[in-house]
């Protein structure tokens, strides 16, 4: 297990992304967090393995309905989490 720290970019913010990341990742079982950044970007931390991080960048790509992903720029943390939330 790893955990990563993603910035998704694009059409991200007021439009449900938070929410719908949040509720995705808590029914799949991810541990991490969401939370908008104040330019326009929302951030994710999450703990994952090989054989989800390629599921869960799918989640984030797909977003909301109104959402629109243009990006995701991914890094590895040291960072532990426990359950997946909204921060603010």
């Amino acid at each position: 297990m790893a955990s990563y720290r993603i910035i998704v970019s694009g059409k991200v913010q007021g439009v449900y992304y938070r929410k719908t990341i949040a509720q995705k990742a808590n029914k799949l079982g991810y541990k991490g967090f969401v939370r908008n950044l104040p330019d326009g970007t929302v951030e994710v931390g999450a703990l994952l393995n090989e054989s989800n991080y390629d599921r869960f960048l799918a989640v984030l790509k797909q977003g909301s309905s109104y959402s629109k992903v243009t990006n995701l720029q991914v890094t590895k943390t040291n960072e532990t989490f426990y359950g997946f939330k909204i921060r603010y």
